[in-house]
């Protein structure tokens, strides 16, 4: 759909970010404000356009979905985001620090470890807007083979593109319009 329609609108409304302001959004059989926001955010991993970065290492700011997750853990998320050869590259690795600002690192790359984040939370529910605007073709391609992956193991996926590549990765496409 075009600019404006309600797209990420959607998401956040998936999310339990807001409520819709008529009727109800039902997720899993149940109302969106029926759930307990950190149930609900346990069952769904989400990756906006724009890139949550914090302060602390790259290990940290991957496992910030899955506190606790084992390193090697982390390394199969960056794996599946296709990270994880840039991080190897790097002085210290998974224990990199980063900055809030995201100055560092490409805006591909953030985007990659936003991606690593959702795939180590292990949800049912993925939801991806614009998750290969920052990426290049072949990281694309990478993209679309982890989608596949999730899909594989049973999850869910929604995703909002214009991409012709990722919208040809999915099983259904719909359109949403005013």
């Amino acid at each position: 759909g075009e600019s404006g329609v309600g797209k990420t609108t959607l998401l956040r409304l998936l999310c339990g970010f807001c409520e819709p302001p008529s009727g109800s959004l039902l997720l899993f059989g149940r109302s969106v404000s029926q759930w307990n926001l950190s149930e609900l955010r346990k069952q769904i991993s989400c990756v906006f356009q724009e890139n949550q970065i914090f302060p602390g290492t790259v290990r940290e700011n991957i496992s910030f979905s899955r506190p606790g997750a084992t390193l090697s853990e982390i390394e199969a998320a960056a794996r599946l985001s296709g990270l994880d050869g840039f991080i190897r590259q790097l002085p210290k690795q998974y224990d990199t620090m980063l900055q809030a600002n995201g100055a560092e690192w490409s805006g591909g790359q953030y985007q990659r470890l936003n991606l690593a984040r959702a795939f180590l939370q292990d949800a049912l529910l993925y939801l991806f807007d614009e998750p290969s605007a920052s990426l290049d073709e072949e990281m694309e391609r990478l993209l679309i083979e982890s989608i596949h992956t999730l899909r594989q193991a049973g999850k869910t996926v929604l995703i909002i593109s214009h991409r012709p590549a990722l919208l040809r990765a999915c099983d259904r496409v719909l359109q949403l319009s005013r």
